[in-house]
């Protein structure tokens, strides 16, 4: 019973793997090199392409470089905020003490 549920289970899943078209992604940019019968056409096809996505990922990079520096700007100003207001709160709290003692205190 179990064998016939593997071997069933391996089987559509290659059902599956065959069926499904391939999915590829175009990348816009990018030049198809296969086409390119002569060595070196191919090659300088590959090279531009290389070339593209090494600008590509770099231009990423800086980017993600900039969104990270804005945030931790952005985190750094919180924190002070944050350490401002607690401040505010420890100084409301010994402020709010002595009133409380006064009232505590009993009347005679």
């Amino acid at each position: 019973m179990r064998n016939g549920i593997k071997l069933s289970s391996m089987a559509l899943g290659l059902m599956c793997a065959l069926l499904a078209p391939a999915l590829a992604q175009d990348i816009r940019g990018l030049e198809v090199c296969t086409a390119e019968k002569q060595m070196d056409r191919r090659t300088s096809c590959l090279q531009a392409n290389t070339d593209f996505l090494q600008q590509t990922l770099e231009r990423h990079r800086r980017d993600a470089q900039k969104k990270q520096a804005a945030a931790d700007t952005e985190i750094a100003a919180l924190k002070e905020r944050i350490a401002k207001l607690e401040q505010d709160l420890v100084s409301l709290k010994k402020a709010a003490a002595p009133a409380d003692k006064n009232e505590a205190a009993p009347k005679k």
